[in-house]
């Protein structure tokens, strides 16, 4: 494993004590926001500000919560600031912990929105036959991976922008985000979602990664309904994407600043080619798995015990995603019908040790 340059030294420090970091003025009229996001094992998610003439910008919002939304506003006045100042928001992509807060931050200002259009087509107001018809498929879903106890479909947090309220920009890669002051543009890197943005910055020497590189751990990359049809493969192209670029400053979404964008970038291909060769082991070792039964079967960062329903879910989509690009690289073929069982696509004396064929 390659080493990366920490350089959050004061949030490296609170996240091994498990306290939320300081504020922090990462540079002239940038700053680093902590807004909580309880209860989860990330613990909070990081609000950058960007100073303008004539108010501020910022990238996310944070959870849709009290708590969240006060560390939100306590955060903005340290940097002396007020929430009615928020001129333009970028959000990195759609998770409750990145989008939460935008329909609370609206009842205050109106500030420019920005967001990719993957990600910003699933925010439109829908009817509510429409959402019984995302839960009644992420049941059907469930049941294809093969889950148990379905009866909960996993819906927690459906992100929705107020009726009427459109998302003013709709970013395509490489596109400015026209900022006063700033030279900051948006980077389409899918994977995590299907319109997950970093946004990098040339000459402050940083880049927002959002969720795409973390130091520490390896962003979830899931199928579901809202995402491309093969999330994983997608985020392995944009990996690649992300190591050729200078070696900027990472201002990560969560735990810690950091520099060594390649170093980070080999560890997370090599953790992922690593994961399909344990996942094809588990299905030369037990031929017409389920995705559930091959979850159960592989390494997590805890005993797949200790983990709830959803982290368990998460879990098995995730595993999922590894098991479509195996069928990509014709190493797993999956059965029809419901549930879905996966068998190897060639004999296994034809495979080499990494799984795929000769």
């Amino acid at each position: 494993m390659t080493t990366i340059e920490v350089t959050g030294h004061r949030q490296r420090e609170a996240w091994a004590e498990k306290v939320l970091p300081p504020v922090e003025e990462v540079r002239p009229g940038l700053w680093s926001i902590p807004v909580p996001m309880a209860p989860n094992p990330l613990r909070y998610v990081l609000i950058y500000v960007l100073a303008l003439p004539d108010g501020i910008a910022l990238i996310d919002t944070g959870w849709p919560s009290d708590d969240s939304w006060q560390a939100l506003v306590d955060g903005i006045h340290a940097t002396g600031h007020d929430i009615t100042d928020v001129r333009h928001v970028s959000i990195t992509h759609l998770h409750p912990d990145h989008f939460g807060l935008v329909p609370r931050l609206l009842e205050h200002v109106d500030p420019v929105l920005a967001m990719h259009r993957n990600d910003a087509r699933h925010l439109h107001h829908v009817t509510d036959t429409e959402i019984e018809q995302q839960l009644s498929n992420a049941k059907r879903e469930l049941e294809a991976l093969g889950a148990p106890d379905v009866t909960d479909n996993g819906f927690r947090h459906i992100a929705r922008l107020p009726k009427g309220r459109p998302m003013d920009v709709e970013l395509e890669h490489d596109e400015p985000l026209n900022l006063p002051g700033w030279n900051v543009r948006a980077l389409w890197t899918p994977g995590h979602t299907a319109g997950h943005l970093c946004f990098a910055d040339d000459d402050a020497g940083v880049i927002f990664t959002g969720d795409h590189l973390l130091p520490r751990i390896s962003p979830n990359v899931s199928t579901n309904a809202f995402q491309l049809h093969n999330p994983l493969d997608q985020y392995l192209v944009s990996l690649a994407h992300t190591e050729k670029l200078p070696d900027l400053e990472a201002l990560p979404s969560h735990e810690y600043r950091f520099r060594g964008l390649a170093d980070r970038v080999t560890d997370l291909l090599e953790h992922h080619e690593e994961r399909l060769r344990e996942i094809t082991t588990a299905v030369v070792e037990s031929p017409e798995s389920t995705a559930w039964e091959i979850t159960r079967s592989v390494t997590w960062s805890r005993p797949f015990e200790q983990l709830g329903t959803d982290l368990a879910r998460m879990a098995m989509r995730e595993t999922h995603a590894h098991l479509v690009v195996l069928q990509q690289r014709g190493v797993l073929t999956p059965t029809e019908g419901s549930p879905v069982r996966w068998h190897l696509a060639v004999p296994v004396a034809s495979t080499t040790p990494d799984g795929s064929p000769r």
